[in-house]
Formats: C-alpha cells, structure tokens, sequence
C-alpha cells in the first residue's frame, strides 16, 4: 500500500476521515483540541498539494438523528483557528448540500461535514450509506485512529469505492508503527501496564499481552477481581465473580510464559469514593467488609515503581484508582512519575485510553511520554492482535 506522500492531491476532493469526537464543556465548545491537533498533519498535506480536503467525523452519541448538542459546527470555530486555509460547513454529510458547497469551494480549502452519526446507517456499516459518502470524493484518506476497531460506513466499507485511490492518513500510520514497537520491540526488558475497573473488557489485551512482555502491572478496580482469585478478601471493592476463574488462568497464563505479573499488595480504602472519606490503608488482601479499595497503596506503587524503571518498553492503559478524586490519586501519579522518569532515561513509552491520558495531562507529564495514543479501545484491539476492520479495509 502506498503512503500518503506518494501522492499528489492537486485539483483532488480527498475525502478524510478523522476522529473529531472531543470533548465539549456546558458551553458546547471544545475543551480539549488534541485529536483535532492530531489530524492536522493529514489536512495540510491536501491542503498544501492543493487538493480540497473534506473533512467527516462523529461527534458524541447521538441517537441517529440530528441534536443540536452533537453538531460538528461546535469544532468548526476551532479548526478554523488552527489553519490558514479557508474552511467551510456543510450541514449534512451526503447530498445535494455537501456537493454544492464541495462544487463551489476553492482548492487549497477545506469542508467540515455534519456528524457521520445522525444517521443510523453509518453505525450499521450500511453499503448504500458509504457509496453516499463516495461520491463526494475522488480520493480517500483514513486518519481516524480512534475508531479504526469499529466496523462502519465510512471507514470499513467506504475504502471498497476508492480502490488504489486510498491510504492511511499520518496519524493512522504513526499509530500502527507506535503500537508495533511494543509488539515486537527489542528494547527490553518490556512492561505493560493495565487498569481501569474492570478486566471485561481487556481479557483478550491481556492474554495477548502476556506472549510478548516481561512484566505485567495490574492495577485499579480489575486488581480485586485477581486478589479474589487469589483467595483475598476485597471487603465491597468491585468485583466480578463472574471473572475469578478467568482471573486465576491469566495468573497461571503469566507463570507459563515466565511473565512477572505483578498485583497490588496493598490498598486505600474508604466507605465511600469522596474525598472527605475517611482512609484506611490495609493489605489488599484483608479489606474490612464495610471498606471498598479505591486506589493501590504506597507499598505498591514502591512495587511497580522499581519494575517500571529498569523497563526499557512500556504500554500504560488504565489508571491505577479513582484518580479524579484527590484521595485516592496517588496510585495513578505515582505510576505516571515512574513512566515519566524511565522514559527521561530512555525508555519508549506509550500511554493510551481516555483516563490514562487525562491523568497524564492532569499531573503534567504529557510532555514526559513518548507517544500519547488517540484511541484507548483501538490500541487495547491492536494489542490484542486483533484485525481492525478499517486498517484491513486499506491493507486489503
């Protein structure tokens, strides 16, 4: 497959799909432009080689139709302000409207599109829907990280109508090469990270994981699950019973493959997740019944401070507590300061997933980590070993 600067787009409509989906305060205006940022580099290369480029995406969650609480026209203020090129709204994503405003634009020039998800067919991967969007292309550049383990219209089947007309976009490709590192890095010893509630969701990151690190870190809520398959009383931390077994294969998964899995041994505990909660710290594995484990200790974050800076590869999704709240912040800063420190003394790193990216730019140590990933569930598929359904939509 090519890459994107092996071709020309002068005189081109390219059509782009980016990963606009941020965050917007009361107010409907962006509260953080990092994934807009994050694209840029792709539509400046249409705009620059002086090709139009026509910018699509999904905003929230909508309930496939039009609210004005998900309109794309809350970015437009905000794209408009990080480029020179003139840029133009369209208030629908297929149709007469995007055609005639496409027509009528110079080159050199970009079109937002209106949200991808007001219509109910892009979710469902809907053939007429992505033929829709074609026709307003004559080229197609997929650069939306983001949702790239989704399968939809607009970046698993739209790709079909553009044949050797497509490619990945900047960002998409800086992703895969990132993400690869890990997978098949040299730099070792490699250690991977992983917490957040629970383990539902990263069962297969994990089991994936194990075949290719040195360490494995398990923290936040998912680290009661294991305590419990251990034989640990978890007081009324979260819990899924219905995980235990898996929990007690993955420990013995690790010893098979000679992984040290390291868990928390100990953990802050509270009645209540609030900050004025009174604390009590205890062995993770002799939580009161009335106590939930809100956070690792700081004999744990000892524990994974010293694996995590002799590593020379590390992967972090998932924060190590309930960090947005300053009481039981303290596992996930640590853990952050020992990814920011290994990194200073030359390690690669990479951090992924909604709350361990607040986190990091929480605590200030955005500037400390390698590569900041844009998607948490598509680096948690790709780590996996997964097939994303966008990226094979090109490679194929």
């Amino acid at each position: 497959m090519k890459k994107i600067n092996s071709f020309c787009f002068e005189g081109k409509r390219v059509l782009i799909r980016v990963d606009f989906n941020v965050p917007l305060n009361s107010t409907l205006e962006v509260s953080d432009t990092s994934r807009i940022i994050a694209a840029l580099p792709t539509i400046k290369k249409v705009v620059n080689d002086g090709g139009k480029a026509i910018v699509m995406s999904h905003l929230g969650r909508p309930e496939n139709k039009y609210e004005e609480c998900f309109s794309m026209k809350h970015v437009l203020s905000d794209l408009k302000g990080l480029v020179k090129a003139p840029v133009f709204f369209s208030n629908d994503c297929i149709g007469e409207n995007p055609k005639s405003v496409i027509s009528k634009m110079p080159n050199s020039s970009i079109l937002l599109l209106e949200n991808l998800r007001f219509y109910p067919e892009e979710k469902k991967a809907d053939y007429d829907f992505a033929k829709k969007l074609s026709e307003l292309g004559d080229f197609f550049i997929n650069d939306a990280f983001g949702v790239a383990h989704r399968k939809h219209a607009s970046n698993a089947i739209l790709p079909k109508f553009f044949n050797n007309r497509s490619c990945f976009g900047f960002l998409l490709s800086s992703e895969i090469n990132q993400l690869n590192k890990v997978l098949l890095s040299q730099k070792r010893p490699v250690t991977a990270i992983i917490g957040g509630a629970k383990i539902s969701g990263k069962i297969e990151v994990i089991q994936n994981l194990i075949q290719h690190v040195d360490n494995l870190i398990i923290g936040g809520g998912m680290a009661y699950t294991f305590i419990k398959a251990l034989g640990g009383d978890v007081g009324s931390s979260i819990l899924e019973k219905d995980k235990v077994l898996l929990a007690t294969k993955i420990l013995s998964d690790a010893k098979l493959y000679g992984v040290n899995l390291l868990l928390p041994v100990d953990s802050v505990n509270a009645k209540a997740a609030k900050n004025n909660a009174t604390i009590k710290i205890s062995k993770i594995n002799k939580i009161d019944a009335e106590h939930m484990g809100l956070d690792v200790g700081p004999e744990s974050v000892l524990r994974f401070t010293n694996v995590i800076s002799s590593s020379k590869t590390i992967v972090w999704n998932g924060p190590m507590g309930v960090f947005e709240i300053d009481a039981f912040s303290k596992g996930t800063v640590g853990v952050a300061k020992a990814v920011a420190s290994a990194t200073n003394n030359g390690a690669f790193s990479i951090v992924g997933g909604g709350d361990s990216i607040s986190a990091i730019k929480r605590f200030n140590f955005e500037s400390n980590i390698s590569y900041i990933s844009t998607g948490g569930g598509a680096m948690l598929k790709y780590l996996e070993g997964s097939v994303l359904p966008a990226i094979s939509a090109i490679q194929d």
